[in-house]
């Protein structure tokens, strides 16, 4: 019998080719689209898990609210680590990582060049407990405990050892540094939320020992023991932070913890669970940026979405040629067939064009593949021999095999063979009322992808066009510039002798992110109050900073060497004048804590003038609100910054590096813009909107091919209908209209309902970013392009039939009749 039914199934496919081929491509693609997809949401959710202790894992965060600055940061204090182990019987081990940035790294002995190396971290030995780390070469349990030793990644130990015997071998770090190689381990998984290629021991950085709570540099990780409740854990961190922190809140701030926290502000620590960081962790101070949940939760609906399309296609050109089946339907119940019969015939057939459709998808999955992994920035493939991949695609097969022909298999089955054999079943009419639900679902999920796209590419282009206080055009940045050592000047110096050089400033501080950063507590001179307190950022910048990044003075002066007391002075933004207080910062004095003293064990007091208030700029990501900041005179030299002229930029850069190599040889001569590392802090974004835009292009498809099937089907049953009307004298305006009028009227109720699914989804999204569009102003004009966008596919998609059948001779239509 189901060799029958395969067979039966086979013929009709054969004998409907248009239809079949719509559907199965329509199928295909949409499947494809799903395993693209759930190869990627699959990839999101295993970040981490492959650490055997991961489940016992967690981080410690901590939640600052200082004056007008409130966040929570992935860094805690140097004493942490040690204090879980020895406060907290629940706590089985810790370590922490200190992150310092990139180096110049070389091979001592081989007298080679340096190179510049990111994924730089110091570390504690306990690493190798608490995580999975696979050793290659060298002692797990040695390994890192004494100062000035390294750990590398086999990636790089091969990059600098091309032929081997990297341990044991030493490795210079900014011309100062010597480490010694003590262990290889494999690089770590992609699916790691960190994957630092060396490991510097803890032991030889002085900042580890010293214990100062107030200061939070650290990531930190715990390993509980078995059966440890991370909840009670948890709630003993305030008892801790009164213990710990209280007594250096009333050293650094002069005020009590009690009293500290009454006024709204807050030292507080949580836990993390390893496995949540990746998609649940949107802290300042990570290692890097995070992915979000919401896109895992976005693009599974888009898989669902566009799978939904697909088999929603299948179910309107089923119940569409409901009539040209039901006097097959009636001719085998009356030679009788069992409507069980005829419901396990639909249903072979269905499943057997979403078999086909499995193996199409499956061929375009492995194509589109490497397309897919650069737009998202990952390395997947596609594990068709696994066990999970097949039962996967086998439970797929039944899935959307059941799902696309239990309504067409249920609905055919259902005639009554008299009323079919006698004619009463009109042409096309089977279940118009759900066909029309179908279509309109169709357009919502089309008209909602479309809108949200649009808006996303609004709030990408607001943030690249919106003014940020600087201009961060035209801005050469040139890395590593300490390299240059006591030479940095003169540099600097040769540099501004040529004519394409416009201004130039050495700087490690610029307003991009992952550059250096210093939040410190301020107080005007003799009121260290509790109210008068300030956190703000303190950047150290040489006289030209700010007429190079073309920054604005609200008040006062910006720094000059023709002032030999700006040593002592500071320049405010807008944002911390206000949070002073001042009515006239102009000749403020505001002190901070520049040192400490280890032998009286207390901070040291430095006193500054104001002279100026530069207009608040944008110094992080869109997401944040411009936070208090301040500017003093001082010796950071990371970066030299040069406005430069655009008449031939290749030229310029080849007149930096020549000077760069007579000043610095053997140094790598690295490079960026200013506005390349500012476009880089929403590169995440931009890569989600590009994947959303393929898969809202891909779902459009999808949706076209089953309106076109669906039209010409409509047209095909009204042929007789057209012929009629023309040799009446209907032209072909007419016709089109009269297809076309049902479809405009099914894309109107679809954008009614849409529209306020798309603004609602889009406002959740914007909620992350304090900067953004205005949402009323914006979402017409999206609303407007989503509506032309579908009016013009629907048109393109149902003219192209209608015309078709407007053209054609009435004659022929008409013979039979």
């Amino acid at each position: 019998m189901w060799k029958n039914y395969l067979k039966t199934a086979f013929r009709n496919l054969l004998k409907q080719k248009f239809y079949a081929a719509i559907n199965i491509l329509g199928l295909a693609v949409g499947i494809a689209c799903c395993l693209l997809i759930v190869l990627f949401v699959r990839d999101e959710l295993s970040y981490d898990k492959f650490h055997e202790k991961a489940d016992r894992i967690y981080r410690i965060g901590a939640h600052l609210t200082i004056g007008e600055m409130d966040g929570e940061v992935a860094v805690v204090s140097a004493p942490m680590a040690k204090t879980m182990v020895n406060d907290f019987p629940e706590v089985e081990n810790a370590m922490r990582f200190r992150t310092r940035g990139s180096y110049l790294i070389k091979h001592k002995e081989s007298g080679a060049e340096n190179v510049k190396e990111d994924g730089l971290v110091f570390s504690d030995p306990e690493i190798f407990d608490i995580f999975t780390v696979n050793f290659i070469e060298g002692d797990p349990h040695t390994a890192l405990k004494e100062p000035n030793t390294l750990v590398l990644t086999k990636s790089r130990a091969d990059k600098f050892f091309p032929n081997g015997g990297a341990l044991n071998q030493t490795l210079t770090l900014d011309n100062r540094w010597d480490y010694k190689v003590v262990g290889i381990i494999e690089d770590w998984p992609q699916n790691s939320h960190f994957r630092q290629n060396y490991l510097l021991a803890m032991e030889g950085l002085d900042e580890s020992k010293q214990p100062i709570w107030v200061s939070h540099n650290f990531q930190t990780y715990i390993l509980l023991k078995e059966g440890a409740d991370p909840a009670l854990l948890e709630a003993k961190f305030p008892d801790m932070a009164v213990k710990y922190v209280g007594p250096q809140i009333k050293a650094f701030m002069n005020v009590e913890m009690a009293d500290f926290e009454k006024s709204g502000n807050r030292i507080s620590y949580f836990l993390q669970p390893l496995t949540d960081i990746h998609l649940k962790s949107h802290l300042d101070a990570d290692f890097g940026p995070n992915s979000d949940i919401v896109y895992v939760w976005i693009f599974s609906a888009i898989a669902i979405i566009i799978l939904l399309i697909a088999s929603i296609n299948f179910m309107n050109l089923s119940t569409a040629r409901s009539a040209n089946r039901a006097k097959e339907v009636g001719v085998r119940k009356v030679l009788g067939s069992y409507r069980s019969n005829l419901i396990s015939q639909f249903l072979v057939e269905s499943l057997l064009i979403t078999f086909i459709s499995f193996i199409l998808a499956a061929i375009l999955a492995e194509a589109f593949l490497p397309a897919f992994n650069q737009l998202s920035g990952k390395a997947l493939e596609l594990p068709l021999s696994s066990p999970w991949m097949l039962i996967s695609l086998l439970l797929g097969i039944l899935a959307v095999g059941a799902f696309s022909g239990a309504y067409p298999a249920f609905f055919l089955s259902a005639f009554q063979p008299v009323n079919v054999l006698k004619g009463k079943l009109s042409a096309g009419s089977g279940s118009t009322s759900l066909r029309s639900v179908l279509v309109v679902i169709q357009f919502i999920a089309s008209i909602v992808l479309i809108i949200s796209t649009v808006l996303i590419y609004q709030q990408m282009n607001f943030v690249q066009n919106k003014k940020l206080g600087f201009n961060k055009e035209q801005v050469l940045v040139i890395d590593d510039t300490y390299s240059l050592g006591d030479k940095i000047q003169a540099f600097k110096d040769e540099l501004l002798k040529r004519p394409d050089i416009q201004s130039a400033t050495i700087s490690s501080y610029l307003p991009v992110e992952n550059t250096d950063r210093n939040n410190t507590v301020f107080w005007p001179e003799g009121q260290q109050t509790e109210d008068n307190q300030v956190l703000m950022q303190r950047w150290t910048v040489d006289f030209d900073y700010i007429p190079t990044l073309n920054m604005k003075m609200a008040d006062g002066r910006a720094f000059s060497p023709e002032f030999s007391t700006d040593s002592n002075a500071m320049i405010l933004n807008e944002t911390a004048v206000r949070n002073f207080g001042f009515e006239n910062p102009i000749g403020q004095r505001i002190s901070v804590f520049d040192d400490f003293n280890e032998i009286l064990n207390q901070p040291v007091a430095a006193t500054y003038t104001v002279i100026g208030v530069v207009e608040d700029f944008h110094f992080e990501s869109l997401r944040q609100n411009v936070t208090a900041l301040c500017m003093t005179i001082g010796n950071s030299t990371a970066f030299i910054s040069a406005r430069i002229s655009t008449d031939n930029v290749q030229e310029t850069l080849t007149g930096v590096e020549k000077i760069w190599r007579e000043f610095g040889p053997g140094q790598p001569f690295n490079y960026s813009f200013l506005d390349d590392r500012f476009s880089k802090m929403y590169q995440a974004e931009q890569r989600m909107g590009s994947i959303m835009t393929a898969f809202t292009l891909l779902a459009i498809l999808v949706a076209c091919l089953g309106l076109f099937a669906l039209a010409a089907f409509m047209a095909e049953q009204r042929t007789r209908e057209i012929g009629i009307r023309k040799v009446l004298g209907a032209d072909m305006r007419h016709i089109v209209l009269l297809l076309s009028k049902n479809f405009l009227w099914l894309i109107a109720i679809s954008f009614v309902i849409s529209l306020p699914i798309a603004i609602y989804g889009m406002h959740l999204w914007l909620r992350d970013y304090a900067n953004h569009i205005d949402l009323a102003s914006v979402a017409p004009w999206a609303a407007l392009i989503a509506a032309g966008i579908t009016l013009l596919i629907t048109v393109i998609s149902v003219s192209a039939q209608s015309m078709k059948a407007a053209l054609a001779n009435p004659v022929d239509s008409l013979r039979n009749e």
